[in-house]
């Protein structure tokens, strides 16, 4: 016993406004944080249903099915590949309009797209005994027309207002109640490269691209960023030096993406040759990009497993390198993959690199190898949102609904390995 008088307790008046009043402020500060995740799936959902909307469009395309009678006037047998189908598609689109005047009909002939000539052609082309036979082809519409069909055309608009007259609307329409006109799904999205007509234009090409890119990426910088974490983790004396590159990886991983493309410009186009907009180029731009991630990834997978774990390996007779191989690296792969799965899908939603390494020059073709020039998904997406025609709107909104997708899945992906491999301790 002090002597000292003890405390009288607060009136219980007091206590309970106190406690009052922080319930309250906890309230608010819960409200908050409610408030700022409501706002924040509302914008998502903005964000993505604006996208939606927008893309759609692109999901259907609009085709016209045309006769074609192969004149053998204006393709030869012995030579198919050099007639005139120009004139066959002009001739097909002015018999399925009978009633329009011969001068109209040639300017009508724009209804079909410019692939229709070319469609034709392969198909004679494959079998020569058609010259002289009627061959009947479904063919996209040319985009004033497709644009017309899916409303985003204005008939009430005054026709000098109009990208279509008066009598290319109702040749049209005769065609439409003629039962010529079809909406299906537009697979040429997907399986058609590049194109300067809206209606033709397809991701092929991106795709491609951004495949032999990101494979190009990972197989440099899986194996170097795990090597290089595993020796400074595992191996690495510590002292200045070590310190020293731990820092400058950190602060590579900080950088921005752009340094990396001018690092790219300089070295690999103007130090090695290598050829411009081609994918080896780009994955190696998005390797250096990526490297420092793999490495910060791998370090803190290495870092989580127990240390009872090296020193029980230890204890029985294995080697630091047996340790490290056989322990300790297995135990961490989950967490250095899914840091790999997340730095690959950052590398892949990357443009300001690849444009600075051409690679987002008009690519009318797939890349047959990461040596041919080719686009990325998400230098195509600018190419299509920089275009003027009014068709390339949805297809740029499809082209990013078609990115997020696969950034979705590598991220459901790293997600799914960190759950169904990870171990607790």
């Amino acid at each position: 016993m002090t002597g000292q008088p003890a405390t009288p307790p607060p009136p219980a008046g007091d206590g309970r406004a106190r406690l009052r009043r922080r319930h309250r402020r906890e309230g608010v500060l819960r409200g908050f944080g409610l408030a700022a995740i409501a706002v924040a799936f509302l914008m998502l959902a903005l964000l993505v249903g604006s996208l939606v909307v927008t893309g759609w469009q692109a999901i259907r395309q609009t085709h016209v099915t045309l006769d074609f009678v192969i004149d053998p006037a204006k393709v030869k047998a012995d030579k198919p590949e050099a007639g005139n189908y120009r004139a066959l598609v002009q001739a097909g689109v002015a018999a399925a309009l009978p009633d329009v005047p011969a001068a109209q009909a040639k300017k009508l002939a724009a209804i079909a797209s410019n692939s229709a000539q070319f469609t034709l052609r392969d198909r004679v082309v494959a079998n020569p005994g058609l010259i002289g036979q009627s061959v009947t082809l479904t063919v996209p519409v040319s985009d004033p027309y497709d644009q017309l069909n899916k409303g985003l055309i204005d008939r009430a608009t005054p026709e000098a207002n109009r990208r279509l007259s008066d009598a290319e609307v109702a040749a049209f329409d005769t065609l439409a109640g003629a039962g010529r006109i079809s909406k299906p799904f537009n697979w040429g999205l997907f399986t058609n490269a590049d194109s300067r007509f809206p209606e033709l234009a397809g991701l092929k090409g991106a795709v491609v691209g951004s495949f032999y890119a990101l494979l190009t990426c990972f197989v440099l910088s899986f194996p170097m960023g795990i090597g290089a974490a595993i020796y400074l983790e595992e191996f690495a004396p510590r002292n200045r030096v070590s310190d020293f590159i731990e820092i400058n990886i950190n602060n590579l991983a900080a950088v921005p993406s752009i340094v990396f493309g001018l690092l790219a410009l300089a070295v690999f186009l103007n130090g090695f040759g290598l050829p411009r907009s081609a994918p080896i180029v780009g994955g190696l731009t998005l390797a250096l990009m990526t490297l420092p991630t793999i490495i910060i990834a791998t370090r803190a997978a290495l870092k989580a497993v127990p240390p009872s774990i090296r020193e029980a390996a230890l204890g029985i007779g294995a080697s630091t390198q047996q340790v490290v191989f056989h322990h300790v690296l297995p135990l961490a792969m989950p967490g250095i993959l899914t840091g790999t799965i997340l730095g690959l899908a950052r590398a892949l939603g990357e443009a300001a690199p690849l444009l600075l390494i051409g690679m987002n020059a008009f690519i009318t073709a797939a890349p047959g190898s990461p040596f041919d020039p080719a686009t990325a998904l998400p230098t195509q997406i600018l190419i299509w949102a920089d275009s003027t025609e009014r068709g390339f709107v949805s297809r740029t909104s499809a082209a990013v609904l078609v990115l997020l997708g696969f950034l979705l899945i590598m991220n459901a992906l790293a997600i799914y390995l960190r759950a169904r491999f990870e171990r607790k301790w």
